[in-house]
């Protein structure tokens, strides 16, 4: 467990640093088209994070579904936020990495389908009781 809140919380403040990191020292290099895309990545980083911290920390999930969600949103997070990172940061060429931002999207939407699926398992399970 507290491995996963340590790899959360990292991913949480590099999600503020980036965000002041954009709000000051990128608005002067980057169009306001490009920042926005910027700010959606560090906005979807805190969303995620705090997502992962809830579940991390509630008691409902086992080990193994955290396991699962903390996966599937750490990766969807590099993926999706990391490649939007790149392509601003680091000036690597969009049309390069263009399949790994839409995989990232994938993965975070998975991760949440498969918090519903724990959910909807834990009701299913409080019925039959």
């Amino acid at each position: 467990m507290y491995k996963n809140l340590t790899i959360t919380s990292v991913l949480g403040a590099m999600a503020v640093i980036l965000g002041a990191f954009g709000a000051h020292a990128l608005k002067e290099t980057l169009s306001v088209s490009e920042l926005n895309s910027f700010e959606t990545a560090v906005r979807y980083q805190l969303y995620h994070v705090i997502i992962l911290l809830i579940i991390n920390l509630n008691q409902g999930f086992s080990s193994r579904e955290k396991r699962i969600i903390s996966y599937l949103l750490w990766i969807g997070i590099l993926f999706f936020c990391g490649s939007i990172y790149a392509i601003y940061l680091a000036k690597i060429p969009a049309k390069s990495i263009w399949f790994i931002t839409p995989l990232g999207g994938l993965l975070l939407i998975t991760g949440w389908f498969y918090i519903g699926f724990s959910f909807f398992k834990k009701i299913k399970k409080n019925k039959n009781q």
